[in-house]
């Protein structure tokens, strides 16, 4: 019963962090604030939060450090096969040397350089979609430790011996 809470909680946590995101974006259509990668971001924030590839370092830095990269061969190599692939192998490279391994950010260079995105992209919805991300999944984590001690504090006082 517990697993199927929590998988409830993570998916309705998910759910708000990407549609505050999506609100953000609709407020304004000046802002882009979603990519197709944080819907694989949100499963690891939401589903998997003790991931080593879950750490806010990860998630930003690794978004942040792809998206740069696809950028750059965007501008500078084109927009052919081969600059796809190695950029999209020089970002996992660079995230594994630079300890910001998250796996969705190694689509970045692949989204970017097909669909000939420029340098705004990396502010949004690039940063400001993962740091985003990343602060609804912290109040998450908060909101669900605060739940778990008060499930904990009401069952433990129906469970001692007179």
């Amino acid at each position: 019963m517990e697993k199927i809470l929590t998988a409830m909680l993570g998916g309705m946590a998910a759910t708000l962090g990407i549609a505050l995101l999506s609100l953000g974006q609709s407020m304004t259509s000046d802002w882009q604030l979603l990519m197709a990668p944080f819907g694989a971001t949100a499963v690891l924030l939401f589903a998997a939060p003790l991931s080593p590839f879950s750490k806010p370092l990860n998630v930003i830095g690794g978004h942040v450090l792809t998206a740069t990269i696809g950028l750059l061969f965007a501008e500078y190599i084109g927009f052919g096969a081969w600059a796809v692939a190695v950029a999209t192998g020089l970002a996992i490279t660079m995230m594994v040397l630079s300890n910001t391994l998250h796996p969705p950010a190694g689509a970045n260079p692949i989204l970017i350089i097909q669909s000939q995105q420029g340098w705004w992209f990396l502010m949004e919805p690039v940063l400001l979609g993962a740091i985003g991300l990343v602060v609804s999944a912290k109040v998450f984590e908060k909101v669900k430790v605060y739940f778990y001690q008060q499930k904990n504090l009401n069952t433990s006082g129906r469970h001692k011996a007179s």
